[in-house]
């Protein structure tokens, strides 16, 4: 408790910028999200404060994030989507994923698992965070060009047959539920038909059009009709934010220029009564919890969200100990991964249980903070409070931002999370795999497929496969890597110093086989070839094993299938210098003893040469 109070007046102003810094990105991030700017704001509040206090970082500012938000947002569009577009029916559902998101955090940090995130590939997340700055950039397009789908009374029309469809099937669905049969009950679905009004069909067609406008592909289709559509006010006020946020940066970066371009924005839209968009109505009272949460939690429903909880907690830990790192390389300290994962799983649960999107570590909060003099968990708990405090104070002043603003901001954002590192790095990357004439990158490859399946199709299982490939080429590699360094080749070839000395007439007789690395499924296919490399001549195969550091299931049943071969041929196998988990593994399966006799594995090499000259026949020896 001393410590935490150690600094308080550095903490102090570096909390209180942080959370000035925060309060416009928190309010973008809602809109963005589809829950409304309140849910960015509840977010960054408990997110920050709770972070904070559990976490294992002491200088991090934590919040709504473009990474967390742009996933967040695919899980609201889905959830919204299965519920008639009827936001207030959906969020339940939408905060459960969200609270088991946070859960999933505590329990990554509890068992252990923080230290680990970093073996996640570069190029995974390079094309992951690459894509997330072009979803933000394709989604933010329409409103800052003032377009809404859902207001374009003509592209609403063109939905009214699909939306009729929809609305009989929702019935049919309902008379099934209660076990009414559409035969034998015509005359109810006829009547619950006949009760559908014309603002039924309408709502359900402005939820068809939401839907397919939808996201960066959605985006891109809605184009067309948008600069057909476009409000120039709109366009002018995201314009003016973008070009305030990015000039005012050459004046002074001592204070934020987002926060500029915010309120002058605003302000010029307010003073002059501009007939403008403005964000919807912040809420001005202390956020309540979410009861409906559990009241309507069922196991069944959630089901289909438990891998997407689980892609976002793994996310955020990402997002928070990368900027972990950063805040570590400022203050020369050193943070705790696991201690931080369950800080932002606390925060991240109970932002969820009021209303608020899920977020992480943010790296330019961070750096803010630690700029303005923050050095404990103190600096973090005030941005949450001075958010509070805004959003108590100047919620109804909050609420007369105009849209365009934030769409404005949102795309600087998008422009910044992009992983230019690793895109000015495509043309210098090895090419190292080949598609028939074409010679591509590995990485390269991976970034790629990651960025186009993330953009275009889906952010969770984009990673997913990111991962799989990027697994399976390291797996490949490694495994020429131990082949090329563990040929199979008479003693005459390559021999190491100690078997310079070897009976010069045994050497055709006898093979010795150098195991370089260790023996596992991405090596076997090299290695069971061995029984075929050797010649009919051939009486005994010395294998030295002081290299095979380590042998996985595959590679023991690889080394059972190559000694039954050379059983068959009756060659005998010498086992030389064998390290312990290897021979543990075959302990376990009775290789040793039963195709390997223990007086069968040497030490080292001179007592393996040894009962060769005491074993083999006379014709053979010096």
């Amino acid at each position: 408790m001393k410590k935490l109070f150690s600094n308080i007046k550095g903490d102090a102003f570096g909390g209180i910028t942080a959370g000035i810094v925060a309060l416009p990105l928190a309010l973008a991030f809602g809109v963005s999200s589809g829950l409304g700017p309140s849910a960015g704001l509840y977010g960054a509040i408990f997110i920050s404060f709770f972070a904070a206090l559990f976490g294992g970082t002491n200088t991090q500012i934590s919040g709504p994030t473009a990474p967390m938000t742009a996933v967040s947002m695919v899980v609201i569009a889905g959830i919204i989507a299965t519920n008639d577009g009827d936001v207030s029916k959906a969020l339940p559902a939408i905060l459960t994923v969200f609270l088991l998101a946070g859960l999933f955090q505590i329990i990554l940090g509890v068992i252990g698992l923080g230290k680990y995130i970093r073996f996640i590939p570069y190029p995974v997340v390079s094309g992951f965070m690459t894509a997330i700055g072009v979803i933000i950039l394709l989604t933010q397009v329409l409103p800052s060009l003032g377009y809404y789908p859902k207001e374009d009374t003509e592209f609403v029309t063109q939905f009214k047959p699909q939306a009729e469809e929809v609305i009989l099937e929702n019935i049919l669905k309902e008379e099934a539920g209660e076990k009414i049969l559409v035969l034998e009950n015509f005359q109810e679905t006829i009547k619950r038909a006949s009760n559908i009004t014309p603002a039924d069909i309408l709502k359900e067609s402005q939820t068809l059009a939401a839907k397919e406008t939808s996201g960066a592909l959605g985006a891109i289709k809605a184009f067309p009709r948008a600069i057909q559509n476009i409000n120039l006010l709109e366009l002018l006020l995201a314009l003016g934010t973008i070009f305030i946020i990015y000039g005012f940066k050459r004046i002074t970066t001592k204070i934020p220029s987002t926060l500029v371009a915010l309120v002058v924005v605003s302000g010029i839209a307010v003073g002059f009564n501009l007939d403008y968009r403005a964000i919807q109505e912040i809420p001005s009272g202390i956020p309540e919890i979410k009861w409906e949460i559990f009241s309507d939690f069922s196991l069944g429903s959630l089901t289909p969200y438990i891998f997407t909880a689980l892609t976002l907690s793994l996310l955020g830990a990402i997002d928070s100990l990368l900027t972990s790192v950063v805040a570590d390389n400022m203050t020369k300290t050193k943070h705790q991964p696991n201690k931080e994962l369950v800080g932002q799983g606390i925060g991240n649960s109970i932002a969820a249980l009021f209303g608020g999107i899920p977020g992480a570590g943010a790296t330019i909060r961070t750096v803010v903070n630690i700029n303005a003099g923050g050095k404990t968990k103190l600096s973090g708990m005030i941005a949450g409070i001075m958010l509070l405090i805004i959003m108590l104070g100047l919620g109804p002043v909050a609420s007369k931002i105009p849209a365009a603003v934030l769409a404005g901001i949102l795309i600087t954002v998008g422009i910044g999370v992009m992983d230019y590192k690793g895109l000015k790095a495509i043309p210098y990357l090895p090419k190292d795999i080949k598609f028939g004439p074409i010679k591509l990158s590995s990485e390269v490859l991976i970034m790629m497929v990651v960025l186009i399946l993330s953009t275009f199709w889906n952010l969770v299982y984009a990673v997913g496969i990111g991962l799989v490939i990027a697994s399976l080429m390291f797996m490949k590699k490694i495994g020429d890597l131990t082949a090329e360094r563990s040929d199979v080749k008479s003693l005459k070839e390559q021999a190491w110093a100690d078997e310079y000395n070897f009976p010069q007439n045994l050497r055709e007789e006898v093979f010795i086989k150098h195991i370089k690395g260790p023996l596992f499924f991405g090596s076997t296919s090299e290695f069971q070839a061995l029984s075929q490399q050797i010649p009919a001549t051939a009486r005994i195969v010395i294998m030295r094993l002081g290299r095979m550091q380590y042998m996985d299931q595959s590679g023991l049943y690889a080394m059972e299938d190559m000694l039954q071969d050379l059983k068959k041929k009756n060659i005998e196998v010498l086992f030389v210098n064998l390290l312990k988990q290897p021979r543990y593994m075959m302990e376990r399966i009775d290789i040793i003893p039963d195709f390997i006799p223990t007086e069968h594995v040497f030490k080292n090499f001179d007592t393996c040469v040894k009962w060769v000259r005491e074993n083999v026949k006379d014709e053979f020896k010096n």
